[in-house]
């Protein structure tokens, strides 16, 4: 989950990439996970045409960050 780039950006292909594996059963949900998960779509909400960045950024990262040590810890 170490990805350069915009944290944002970073954070919806993490998104992408966790649902994916869920869906194909490479990785199991967990109610921390999926917490985690609605914590960072809250993060990531925007109207059409706002840019992200600042709160959002920062949030989103922390959240990666706590994600990534769940999948390290399982």
């Amino acid at each position: 989950m170490d990805a350069k780039g915009h944290t944002v950006d970073n954070a919806r292909a993490a998104v992408a990439g966790l649902e994916s594996a869920f869906e194909g059963a490479a990785l199991h949900r967990t109610p921390v996970l999926d917490a985690m998960l609605a914590d960072l779509a809250v993060a990531l909400e925007q109207d059409e045409g706002q840019k992200l960045g600042g709160k959002s950024a920062e949030a989103a990262r922390f959240i990666l960050r706590a994600i990534s040590r769940e999948l390290d810890d399982a």
